[in-house]
């Protein structure tokens, strides 16, 4: 499964982000596309994390919203 999300991630905190998201066993890949205007996530899971994504980034300051 993948799943979009739009972000306020920029590059300089890519690495922490990705640290969050190891937290998840159900990620098996996790790409950034900063030239979006929307700093997109993109993540592939087995299952759906969309909301516990969220829910993590955005306890932890971030912007964080799967885009639909």
């Amino acid at each position: 499964m993948i799943t979009i999300f739009k972000t306020n991630v920029n590059e300089e905190q890519e690495s922490r982000v990705r640290q969050f998201l190891n937290l998840f066993k159900e990620i098996l890949k996790v790409d950034f596309d900063f030239e979006d205007s929307d700093n997109i996530l993109r993540i592939e899971t087995v299952g759906d994390i969309a909301t516990h994504v969220e829910v993590v980034l955005n306890s932890n300051g971030y912007f964080c919203k799967e885009l639909i």
